[in-house]
């Protein structure tokens, strides 16, 4: 079995929106930021196709005949593939001291199919913040995500949670 690869963009997206180089606890983090990814990532018809092989086999991800008779009218990835394309551009983008992890998601949609040929980017909103009243030295980031499409369009948009250390009162 051959690993999933998405493709590297050289587009160059560090004049608009933030973008962390240092690890960041939750106290750095202020509502309304906007953080947009770095780079992006393209994607095409072998990487939908053996996604879907592995972990979401239907018509419409796997062969382009078939997917040209359903609702999608013609190839499309599937939702996990672009939610993990999505999560590759997050880690890229937001820089937590301890890693990415996840809380919860209040929300998750996609808007549109992510398509073969598709370039794909990424704006991350800091919504809110809140201490842990059990752990006050963590804390959780409330967060919106879009996904966008080289013509701007989202492909997918989830608000959730991340857990979040905080500095050292210490």
């Amino acid at each position: 079995m051959q690993p999933i690869v998405a493709h590297r963009s050289g587009i160059d997206n560090s004049d608009q929106g933030e973008h962390v180089e240092q690890p960041k606890y939750l106290d750095d983090f202020q509502p309304g930021q906007v953080f947009r990814s770095p780079g992006s990532l393209t994607v095409h018809s072998a990487d939908i196709k053996a996604f879907a092989a592995q972990f979401d086999p239907q018509p419409f991800h796997l062969d382009e005949a078939a997917a040209q008779q359903t609702f999608f009218k013609g190839l499309a990835a599937s939702g996990w593939h672009t939610a993990a394309l999505t999560m590759r551009l997050l880690v890229d983008t937001l820089n937590i001291e301890g890693g990415l992890i996840g809380a919860g998601f209040d929300e998750f949609r996609w808007p549109r199919p992510t398509r073969p040929g598709d370039t794909l980017r990424l704006d991350a909103e800091v919504l809110g913040l809140k201490t842990s009243q059990s752990k006050p030295l963590q804390g959780f980031l409330h967060h919106r995500v879009t996904t966008y499409n080289q013509h701007d369009e989202p492909v997918l948009i989830m608000t959730g949670n991340l857990l979040v250390p905080r500095r050292s009162q210490g």
